[in-house]
């Protein structure tokens, strides 16, 4: 899954692969907005990736006709932004061409951005697999056998060993999984990585074509791209860490949950005692906390307020708004923020909590501790 970068060519068969093709230039000379909209929204409902992002959980349903209302909304915003509905009428797109790089381009990207944004590891080896399968001569490809010049997506298209029969019999995914498992777990490579340094190999690339090996061995078949991930990474440590705020307590619509209520809320002696004694190491852990986040910027105290800033809109409060609004609040660039809330999440995983109990109690304490230094902060500023 590769950002496409260059927003005006489009493949020779765009127009071919849309079952359906909205009137596009009709509705952009009209302004008709509504019909905008629902052409936007029967887009983002049969875009494949987007059935895989709601399998995932990206997106949060309300209902079943209003499930990708929300993503309908932000590609609207986005593509008004970039004035991309005014570049399709002054360049005077068709309108298939205008169907197939909103699918293709530019809904595609901004869903892999969001799926780089959660997942980093798994996207970052989910690619290398890509380019190794291709470029490496241990391997070949067996779909096209009949047909070199076939085109299939890259997710669909077959690979094996390179010293493997072009007749060799497929297995089922079922078989293929079970007989996976019997690949050893591969260890973690700790070294750190990138511009910036933040990030492990995880797996060096002679290694993880040694995995791809082991594993096509172990399945004895040829396999889909998008198996072959799913298998060689299910051997792998990778830890992709979503943060949500800890005291969430979960979605208040949810139908589908077990009624049920407490015959008594008030604290027993035994809780009110491991809640002071959760209440005194939470504050310990706020203290260290924040004096990691200190050492962080090299204790400068304009970058450290604007992190603490950073913390305290991201993470503590959830009205604050996008990432975006909050930059544009503290007079900053996206980058910037998207900087500080990296190093904020690197220091947060390295928090270790005995109990979920203490890890509320740690959230309770450290947005205490922060708004009194925003307070402080603004106090300051006014005299």
């Amino acid at each position: 899954m590769s950002e496409v970068k260059t927003k005006d060519r489009l493949p020779r068969s765009a127009s071919h692969k849309q079952i359906k093709v909205g009137k596009w230039n009709e509705s952009l000379k009209t302004s008709d907005v509504n019909q905008i909209w629902i052409e936007l929204h029967r887009i983002v409902s049969s875009h494949p990736l987007v059935r895989a992002s709601k399998r995932a959980g990206f997106l949060v349903e309300e209902g079943k006709q209003n499930a990708y209302t929300d993503l309908t909304q932000e590609l609207f915003v986005a593509l008004l932004s970039k004035d991309r509905f005014q570049h399709y009428i002054d360049t005077e797109m068709s309108d298939p061409e205008i169907e197939a790089e909103i699918s293709q381009i530019e809904l595609t990207n901004m869903l892999t951005a969001e799926l780089r944004k959660r997942y980093p590891e798994s996207y970052r080896l989910a690619r290398r697999i890509s380019t190794l399968i291709q470029t490496s001569d241990i391997f070949k490809r067996f779909d096209n056998v009949d047909n070199p010049e076939a085109h299939r997506r890259l997710a669909d298209r077959l690979y094996g060993l390179s010293d493997w029969k072009l007749q060799k019999s497929r297995r089922d995914v079922q078989e293929m999984d079970v007989r996976v498992k019997a690949v050893s777990f591969q260890s973690r490579d700790t070294r750190m990585v990138g511009c910036t340094g933040d990030a492990q190999i995880v797996i060096s690339n002679p290694e993880l074509e040694k995995l791809i090996v082991r594993v096509l061995k172990a399945i004895d078949s040829p396999v889909d791209v998008r198996s072959l991930r799913s298998f060689v990474m299910s051997r792998l440590p990778i830890m992709d860490i979503h943060l949500v705020p800890v005291g969430s307590g979960g979605n208040e619509d949810d139908d589908d949950r077990m009624p049920f209520e407490f015959t008594d809320t008030r604290e027993t002696p035994e809780e009110d005692l491991l809640r002071n004694e959760a209440e005194t190491a939470a504050a310990g852990f706020v203290d260290n906390f924040l004096v990691t986040l200190h050492k962080s910027v090299r204790g400068k105290a304009k970058q450290y307020d604007r992190m603490i800033n950073v913390l305290w809109h991201c993470y503590l409060i959830s009205d604050s708004g996008t990432q975006l609004e909050v930059a544009e609040m503290l007079g900053v660039s996206d980058s910037l923020v998207s900087d500080y809330r990296k190093r904020i999440e690197a220091n947060l995983q390295q928090l270790s909590f005995n109990g979920v109990n203490e890890a509320r109690q740690f959230e309770k304490a450290l947005k205490h501790k922060v708004r009194d230094l925003i307070t402080m902060e603004k106090e300051e500023v006014a005299a």
